[in-house]
């Protein structure tokens, strides 16, 4: 069942200026009966400024009538609130990560010239005018802007970069298929070489270790009947 756009805001003033029942206004609603008696009895935490629904085309002055005169009555909404739905456009980008764009964007001129402006609209949901800026050096802060990879700036998934460049080699005839390999063969090799310093790290703190423990033993004097006998003397 719908409910009102604002429904503690319709509940309370559906409890101010009609006669309805709690529960029947929670139920209309979406809220618990308890809300519904706490804005009743003036104990909410925080007071919330009624909204008409029948301003709001929510509800009918009959439906109310009805609610009134039956409390078992369950209100039935005229039309539910509009959906907000996204227009087509650029892809959303959350605010704080909207000032790292221009340096992703330098990235992807400088690594991937294959990419055309409209496939970076697409991946990172910029526009076409802030991309020839970039790519002719004319925008506004192109002192500050440093490339930076947009996967780790978090604009982009790299399936998503890997996606396009593959599509675009693809249409170019271009196989990526041996850059891929090396790519990942480098990657492997770097970690095996990672692991070998590690444990090559371990072995050599592991024999100083051990041999810091035979130093100490070292330095104890060896008992003989000389050092013995030189020691009851003292």
């Amino acid at each position: 069942m719908a409910t009102p756009l604002m429904p503690h805001a319709t509940a309370a003033w559906l409890v101010d200026n009609t006669a309805l029942g709690f529960a029947q206004i929670a139920e209309f609603c979406g809220i618990h009966i308890l809300e519904v008696q706490a804005m009743a009895d003036d104990m909410t935490g925080s007071k919330y400024t009624g909204r008409d629904p029948v301003h709001a085309g929510e509800l009918s002055m009959e439906e109310i009538e009805k609610g009134q005169a039956d409390e078992d009555y369950v209100l039935k909404m005229s039309v539910g609130p509009d959906q907000v739905r996204r227009t087509k456009g650029p892809r959303y980008t959350p605010v704080s990560k909207r000032q790292d764009k221009p340096d992703g964007i330098a990235w992807l001129i400088r690594n991937h010239p294959e990419i055309s402006d409209g496939a970076i609209c697409k991946l990172i949901g910029t526009t076409r005018n802030t991309i020839a800026a970039i790519r002719e050096r004319s925008h506004w802060n192109i002192a500050e802007i440093q490339p930076k990879d947009p996967v780790t700036l978090g604009l982009c998934s790299q399936r998503e970069l890997d996606a396009i460049v593959t599509r675009i080699a693809k249409k170019a005839g271009i196989d990526n298929t041996a850059a891929d390999d090396a790519r990942l063969g480098t990657d492997r090799e770097a970690l095996i070489e990672e692991l070998r310093a590690e444990r090559t790290e371990a072995a050599r703190k592991a024999e100083a270790a051990l041999n810091g423990e035979e130093e100490e033993e070292g330095a104890k004097p060896e008992l003989t009947a000389d050092t013995l006998f030189k020691k009851s003397g003292e």
